[in-house]
């Protein structure tokens, strides 16, 4: 089965059947991917793609995600194939402001 991203960068519709095939491709993290997409949870700054997950902001950079997931198992986390998703559709929410991680890790991330 070739990767369904593939074919929704090259212009197949984000319908039932594209989803079917996430799913089954990428397995429980594609779902979930498709759930922070639908949620509205992905969002661009001028210089990070940031997803709102359920414990925290993840700065999302090419295939680079903040998250636990990734830092402790590597590969693509369900952050990175969301914000694949959101690239090619569309659907993120742009934010005109450069993001900046709280270093003191009090409240996940802010704006300036």
């Amino acid at each position: 089965m070739s990767d369904p991203l593939s074919d929704l960068a090259s212009g197949s519709p984000l319908n039932d059947w594209m989803r079917k095939r996430i799913g089954a491709y990428y397995k429980s993290r594609g779902k979930k991917a498709l759930d922070i997409v639908d949620q509205n949870r992905v969002k661009r700054y001028r210089d990070f793609f940031v997803v709102v997950g359920d414990t925290g902001e993840y700065v999302v950079e090419d295939d680079f995600c903040s998250c636990d997931d990734f830092l402790h198992r590597g590969g693509r986390c369900a952050h990175i194939l969301a914000v694949k998703v959101a690239r090619i559709t569309g659907r993120f929410e742009l934010i005109d402001l450069w993001y900046h991680e709280d270093l003191t890790g009090c409240s996940g991330g802010t704006a300036l």
